[in-house]
């Protein structure tokens, strides 16, 4: 069962796990597939993060980073008004902590997972439209106890599907960090080098348990 403010979050990260590069140019089948191979990290992974904590955050690394558009997310997460503030140097950086602080949050609940599993909803009309750049795929993730509905947002980036916004049971991620980037901001009188600083990473639990 989920039950911590860190485990809405890793609903975030659970479908992300690894590339398949036959899967990218269809969004459907790159979700999907990704969401299946990441039951078996969670299976055959889990006693790693007690035994080697590094190692363990290096193997999850290598399979999550390439699913996110992070300097996209980053920049929408900053706003448009912070993003334009910050410097290069800082729009970079807030990429680095930005993705770390997943990262790091998914490392640090991986093991509290059970028996979950996770249905994509397929189109009846698998042709995708050429002219499509942004598209919604969305799935069902069942715990045993609970479900809870997922709706991805993907953009194609270079003809490969990347992600850059989820919304899990009706919370928004990317605007609920973008609100906790504004306030962790104004909290720092727009001091936009002490806000990446001090930024954590947090979704809630909206009510999943």
């Amino acid at each position: 069962m989920l039950h911590s403010h860190k485990n809405y979050l890793v609903l975030f990260l659970f479908v992300f796990a690894s590339i398949s590069i036959k899967s990218e140019t269809n969004p459907y089948k790159f979700i999907d597939d990704n969401a299946q191979k990441m039951v078996k990290v969670l299976t055959n992974n889990s006693e790693l993060f007690l035994s080697n904590r590094e190692a363990y955050e290096n193997k999850i690394k290598e399979i999550f980073e390439p699913m996110i558009d992070f300097r996209r997310v980053s920049a929408s997460v900053m706003g448009k008004k912070y993003y334009l503030i910050a410097t290069h140097d800082e729009r970079a950086n807030f990429v680095l902590i930005f993705k770390d602080s997943l990262l790091d949050t998914y490392a640090e609940t991986l093991a509290q997972w059970g028996d979950s599993t996770i249905s994509t909803e397929f189109p009846n009309n698998t042709d995708i439209d050429i002219d499509v750049k942004t598209i919604e795929v969305k799935q069902i993730l069942d715990t045993g106890s609970s479900e809870y509905p997922i709706s991805y947002k993907l953009r194609l980036v270079k003809e490969k599907w990347k992600i850059v916004n989820i919304i899990i049971n009706g919370v928004n991620l990317g605007l609920t960090f973008r609100n906790q980037f504004q306030a962790l901001a104004i909290s720092n009188e727009e001091n936009i080098e002490l806000t990446i600083k001090n930024w954590v990473s947090d979704a809630g639990d909206a009510g999943i348990s």
